[in-house]
């Protein structure tokens, strides 16, 4: 369903943002937006644990987001979380609270996800998509590297490095001076070094900073009077000689230094500085398009069924080398147990469906690197591999089904909830069973397999006289009883009377 106003929830390491918009075609239009200074990533302890004071900042900004958001669909929203609560132990944690405070489900994005949608976002606003753009964003915890063309990305990579862990590491308490900035630089390039040589490799015709710390150097330099339209080397290094000479940003006496950077700019001009040194740049400029755009304009894309996640689906179907007829036996009968089983979901708008689909096309891919316990293989490539346009919890939700698709559903039990509270239960079930029934992986003709779900379990309607035909099948759904009551849930197999399939 395609709604008229959406929104997207950025939780940056730095600030959170809500940006609002309009859809007008294939357009999104800005509307409203919030911006609340968080400083996520300075609650971090050594141990890489949220303090209590930053996990309270950022709940009190997400109920005041919440309060914003009162009205709109849960489709017509997407949050999604970055660096420091993705190294953040308690992070999982926190996140269900922070769900409450929002009203909406929250995802932690991985870095090189993070870096398409930057891309995305900053590609609607580029006026020449024509020519190469290396894209530059300096966020709270981790820094995005992006060259791209149009609206696809070439290269993408994060770097664990942001303006608040540089600023807190190497300019405690706001102090300022030439070996602080020094040991802030190297440390930056050296990050760098990892991936310059790619970069170089690739070329570009004209470097773009997004985002905050960006936008606050651009500011500072263009009102200071030292750069003229955007950010420049010379700029750079004028404002750098300019806070180590006052000792602290607050006392630097500088136009456009507003309180909420004070803390934070020595730590992201280091890491500009070394960007501008080990990409050889000379000036940069400013786009307003930043993470919290992409995020809008993916969402538009899953409404116009340009989901980049069924792209990456079959990438890696084709990267795995997948059989293919044999992912189309088992998503189709998975299919049709799950409409038996949730006939009230349209199938174009569950999302619950989707998922098992795409677990369906996926199931094999762990074969590829060893036939024995491929399911193990498969779960941990969804759960660990890079998947454009999937969350970690969506990749997290794909390893679940997956690893569940055979063998001892123990292995699971601990990772979903009660049966009567998980629809995970179902998917698996679906999964599992068109699975256990393709096993021939031929075309042989198959009875209609019926399936119930109730407040204990599942049943299972099987034409008898074809059951009596398939004796191996039979002693496998008899062990799949099994394997079902060992999790508690009841899986009940009735021998009916049905017609063939043509």
């Amino acid at each position: 369903m395609v709604h008229e106003h959406v929104a997207a929830v950025d939780m940056g390491s730095n600030s959170f943002r809500l940006q609002v918009g309009r859809i007008v075609g294939n357009q999104i239009y800005p509307l409203d937006g919030l911006k609340e200074t968080v400083r996520l990533a300075a609650g971090l302890t050594p141990d890489k644990r949220l303090d209590a004071a930053s996990q309270q900042r950022a709940l009190e900004a997400l109920a005041r987001f919440g309060e914003r958001l009162r009205g709109f669909e849960p489709d017509a929203v997407r949050a999604v979380a970055t660096n420091t609560l993705r190294v953040a132990k308690n992070g999982p944690a926190f996140l269900s609270q922070a769900e409450a405070a929002l009203g909406f489900p929250i995802e932690i994005i991985a870095g090189r996800e993070e870096a398409r949608l930057i891309y995305l976002g900053v590609a609607h606003t580029l006026p020449n998509q024509r020519i190469r753009h290396l894209v530059v964003d300096i966020g709270g915890g981790s820094t995005e590297f992006i060259i791209g063309r149009d609206i696809q990305p070439l290269q993408l990579e994060s770097l664990y490095m942001g303006c608040v862990s540089y600023s807190l590491r190497f300019f405690p308490d706001g102090r300022i001076d030439k070996r602080g900035m020094k040991e802030a630089e190297l440390a930056a390039r050296r990050e760098l070094q990892t991936i310059v040589h790619a970069y170089r490799d690739t070329g570009w015709d004209e470097a773009v900073g997004s985002s905050g710390t960006a936008k606050a150097i651009r500011d500072i330099l263009e009102l200071n009077g030292y750069a003229d339209g955007g950010i420049t080397r010379d700029g750079i290094e004028r404002l750098r000689a300019r806070l180590v000479q006052a000792g602290h940003a607050a006392r630097a006496g500088l136009d456009g230094m507003r309180p909420d950077r004070v803390p934070v700019i020595p730590g992201g001009l280091a890491i500009m500085s070394a960007v501008f040194k080990e990409f050889g740049l000379e000036q940069m400029t400013f786009s307003e398009g930043a993470l919290r755009l992409g995020v809008l304009y993916d969402l538009l894309g899953r409404y116009h069924h340009d989901d980049l996640r069924e792209a990456t689906v079959s990438r890696f179907m084709q990267r795995y080398e997948v059989d293919r007829r044999q992912a189309s036996r088992v998503s189709l009968l998975a299919l049709e147990l799950f409409q038996q089983l949730r006939p009230q979901d349209p199938l174009e708008d569950s999302v619950a469906a989707q998922f098992l689909i795409w677990a369906a096309r996926l199931h094999e891919v762990g074969i590829s690197v060893a036939h024995s316990s491929f399911h193990k293989h498969s779960a941990y490539i969804l759960a660990n591999a890079d998947m454009p346009g999937f969350s970690k919890r969506d990749q997290a939700l794909l390893a679940r089904l997956v690893l569940a698709h055979r063998g001892k559903l123990e292995r699971v039990q601990s990772l979903t909830r009660q049966f009567q509270e998980s629809s995970e239960w179902l998917l698996i079930f679906c999964l599992r069973i068109a699975a256990l029934l393709h096993r021939a992986r031929d075309d042989a003709p198959m009875p209609r397999i019926g399936a119930a779900v109730g407040p204990r379990g599942f049943q299972l309607h099987v034409d008898a006289e074809w059951l009596a035909e398939a004796p191996l099948t039979a002693a496998v759904l008899t062990e799949e009883v099994q394997q079902w009551s060992n999790v508690g849930i009841e899986l009940k197999v009735r021998r009916t009377r049905a017609a063939a399939r043509d």
